[in-house]
């Protein structure tokens, strides 16, 4: 029988000299516990060496795939003609041999007890190819970590971060441009800010209008409604704002063209990062949304990160400052950090908003663990059920009213309406005829028995100790009546 070993200088092709003893599956470890041994019973047959470790790592990343590799293939042709049975490590591995090669492959138990022993000795089984297996050990385990990276590209949540970092940016400068347009042309048409509260409309109808006198004679209707338009014409006429020159209005006109271009950068970028967080998150992206969830990643620096994160710490993550402060002054720490931003919170009310952000921190634990360590396979089922558990639960808090005092005085029973009504009971009230009358009942009653109860012993002894302490101090009354007597006499 002939043996397939793999490692990361080549292939190794070994002979089991008797296969007697790979029967008894206990014992085979004990037939390879020493390097000695493990030499008396394999032969190496033959070595095929990896030129590159570029070569390497294709190899073993196609047997990974569960694919044949042409170096394997043209190695295991050469050196097998079929007339004996091949042992591997991989059953799949082992049928695409039988299938393009028509080889007879075998796994099983004891092919893994073997293979763990060549293993355990490999370095004196290979022999003169002991330091090419050393070399190449640390070279293949990092290529093919890079390789998984590059093959998988959409797993890459660097490009989230640094998204997510650029439209924060962005968001700020176009403010800082914004109030420096609205201030400046402000000074000549101050009507038009308190009109055109939206950014973007307020920069194209600066650069579509120019100068205040001719908006009479300027079309917005591509820009705003008729009913905006109109006001606008209207404000232009009898605007209080000082005249500029026209150098004025082209760095303005300037300024109004950067903050349309930046406004519709930011719309691509958000488009982009929609599509990467659907790709990389997506149950963390059903359950907080692109922005919330893209902040959280950047914020513990990758998606494995804030796997490894328990939701006591994805709760108050981005609100380090405050939770410090708090444990040093010795006040309440905060509820929530980058989480408040959620819809989930933000749409509850303040008393539940501690509590929906506790319960959502949880489930924002367990989604980011599903999306950065499971199967693709699953998609964002698990968000979109998440999701729709804490709104039920949302649902059900607002729904539900004021909580009852746990003080017992202060509960009631719940009144329950009387279908049954009743007259008036004349026999209760309190007159001469009727105390007559119960004065002859109770004469007519036979008197009662006396009730005669059973007292164990221990009560006896309580009793009579009760009565010596009632004697005692009938004793003492008396000897103090006897002295006052003789102190009178």
């Amino acid at each position: 029988m002939l043996v397939l070993f793999e490692t990361p200088a080549g292939y190794s092709l070994f002979k089991l000299l008797d296969e007697k003893k790979i029967k008894n599956v206990d014992n085979i470890w004990d037939e390879f516990s020493t390097a000695s041994k493990a030499q008396d019973n394999l032969q190496l047959m033959a070595f095929k060496k990896f030129k590159t470790t570029t070569e390497a790592t294709e190899s073993i990343a196609s047997l990974q795939d569960g694919k044949l590799s042409k170096t394997l293939k043209k190695f295991i042709k050469s050196k097998c003609d079929g007339s004996e049975k091949l042992a591997v490590a991989d059953a799949k591995l082992g049928n695409l041999l039988k299938e393009s090669l028509e080889i007879p492959c075998v796994h099983n138990s004891a092919i893994s007890e073997l293979l763990r022993g060549i293993r355990a000795h490999s370095d004196s089984l290979l022999g003169e190819h002991k330091a090419e297996l050393a070399a190449m050990n640390l070279a293949v385990s990092h290529s093919l970590g890079r390789y998984k990276v590059k093959f998988n590209p959409e797993k890459i949540d660097t490009m989230i971060v640094q998204a997510v970092s650029l439209l924060d940016d962005l968001d700020k400068e176009l403010n800082n441009y914004v109030m420096r347009c609205r201030e400046w042309y402000g000074w000549h048409f101050p009507e038009l800010g308190k009109i055109l509260p939206d950014h973007q409309a307020f920069a194209k109808v600066v650069k579509a209008i120019g100068m205040r006198q001719k908006a009479i004679d300027t079309d917005l209707s591509s820009i705003l409604p008729e009913e905006l338009e109109a006001r606008v014409k209207e404000e232009a006429e009898i605007s209080m704002g000082t005249d500029i020159s026209d150098i004025d209005l082209l760095h303005i006109s300037q300024l109004c063209d950067q903050v349309i271009e930046l406004t519709e950068y930011r719309t691509q970028l958000f488009d982009y990062l929609k599509n990467r967080m659907a790709a990389l998150a997506p149950n963390l992206t059903a359950l907080l949304g692109e922005l919330v969830g893209a902040r959280l990643i950047s914020h513990a620096g990758s998606l494995v990160s804030l796997a490894k994160y328990p939701a006591s710490t994805v709760q108050i993550l981005g609100a380090e400052k405050a939770l410090f402060r708090a444990l040093k002054t010795k006040k309440d720490t905060p509820k929530y950090g980058l989480l408040y931003h959620a819809q989930l919170i933000s749409q509850a009310p303040a008393k539940c908003k501690g509590k929906m952000a506790r319960k959502l921190a949880g489930k924002v634990s367990l989604s980011s663990r599903i999306d950065a360590l499971a199967d693709d396979q699953k998609g964002a089922e698990i968000g979109i059920e998440s999701r729709a558990l804490l709104e039920s639960v949302l649902r059900s808090e607002q729904e539900r009213g004021p909580k009852r005092v746990s003080n017992s005085a202060h509960k009631h029973e719940k009144y329950h309406f009387k279908s049954e009504t009743y007259g008036y009971d004349e026999s209760a009230d309190n007159t001469a005829k009727n105390q007559k009358r119960k004065f002859e009942e109770e004469d007519e009653k036979p008197a009662k028995k006396p009730k005669v109860e059973v007292v164990e012993e221990n009560e006896d002894a309580e009793m009579e100790d009760v009565s010596e302490k009632k004697k005692k101090k009938k004793d003492k009354k008396k000897s103090k009546v006897e002295e006052e007597e003789e102190e009178e006499e």
